[in-house]
């Protein structure tokens, strides 16, 4: 390219270094495109920065990798400088319910989550919490730390034959169904749409249209549904009351899911006798209960952030915007964009 001459490759901006990606991927994604790192750390730098980067050259695609609370909410006031341009904004998370779909989906932006990136890790972390609450093992790290060793802890709960009711079997759902199978539990779940006839074989799933009816079976109840307006507070009093006496709760999907003072009271009551949580309302402030309870085993919301998930997480953001713009359509968009134009490279 002669100097001073404008790059006619579509130009990627990324929210921070992709550090997981890999340099051979990105060597291999800049024959296409011209990628670069937008330095800003916190919502305030992005919108003081952004706006200055746009001027200089459009960006025809976002990137914004994990760990987003610093930026949130991604809407009209931190993004508009992207428009009219920008085709397209990728996001590394499975969970969206920070991203403002319906503004991009009106100025015909393309919107894309990671589908399959987190997904066995966080069933991972569900299947840790459900073996955390299984064996008391709040209670048991405190007594071995404080010597008093075992005491009132034993015996704990066996899996094996235990029935584990997955809320949401998409496909964190499903890698929890195949965990979970090598403990011997019995699998059942509730979806708004049930699976195939093939999908529930393969994955030894039972399948419950009245979520009540899969809590009344259910020895550990998990919650793996993606947050919306229709699952904000699905699980309250009234779910929880439906629930085996003594039965155990894990959540890893995201906390206004759960009714978090109903969850307490169950607690407290003993119609859950323990509580597995990755996350909370209100993150990273979480309420002080779940901090000092033993019948609660908490995490910082770990459940996606491990180095394999990061690098998939972050090639599925690329991956999405190279399909757009060789066959005008990403891999696995969250909306649909009307009167793009096709844009091959």
């Amino acid at each position: 390219m002669s100097p001073g001459k404008i790059s006619d490759k579509p130009r990627v901006v990324a929210l921070g270094n992709p550090r997981f990606v890999g340099d051979d991927y990105l060597a291999d994604f800049s024959k296409d495109f011209d990628f670069e790192v937008l330095e800003a750390t916190n919502r305030k730098e992005t919108q003081e920065m952004l706006p200055a980067m746009v001027a200089e050259r459009p960006i025809d695609a976002f990137v914004i990798r994990m760990g987003t609370p610093p930026y949130e909410p991604f809407d009209e006031d931190l993004l508009k400088s992207l428009l009219p341009h920008c085709k397209i904004i990728t996001s590394a998370s499975a969970g969206y319910n920070e991203f403002d779909v319906e503004w991009m989906t009106a100025n015909k932006v393309w919107f894309c989550n990671t589908i399959n990136a987190v997904a066995e890790s966080t069933a991972d972390m569900a299947m840790f919490l459900t073996l955390a609450v299984l064996r008391d093992t709040t209670r048991g790290e405190k007594q071995a730390r404080n010597g008093t060793w075992k005491a009132n802890i034993v015996p704990a709960r066996d899996p094996s034959g235990l029935t584990l009711g997955i809320v949401g079997a998409g496909s964190i759902g499903k890698y929890l169904a195949k965990k979970a199978a090598a403990f011997n539990m019995k699998l059942a779940y509730h979806n708004r749409r049930q699976l195939s006839q093939e999908e529930e074989a393969r994955y030894g799933l039972t399948y419950y249209s009245n979520l009540n009816d899969l809590l009344a079976v259910s020895d550990v109840v998990s919650i793996s549904c993606p947050l919306n307006k229709q699952t904000t507070g699905l699980i309250s009093h009234a779910q929880f009351a439906a629930m085996k006496d003594g039965c155990f709760f894990v959540n890893t999907a995201r906390g206004p899911v759960v009714d978090e003072e109903a969850l307490i009271q169950a607690l407290e009551s003993g119609k859950v006798a323990r509580a597995g949580l990755d996350v909370f309302h209100n993150e990273p402030h979480i309420n002080e209960y779940f901090k000092t309870s033993d019948k609660v085993v908490v995490q910082p919301h770990m459940g996606g952030l491990t180095d394999v998930a990061f690098q998939k997480s972050e090639r599925e953001c690329f991956e999405n915007i190279k399909s757009l713009f060789k066959t005008g359509r990403p891999v696995a968009p969250v909306n649909e964009v009307r009167e793009v134009k096709k844009m091959v490279l």
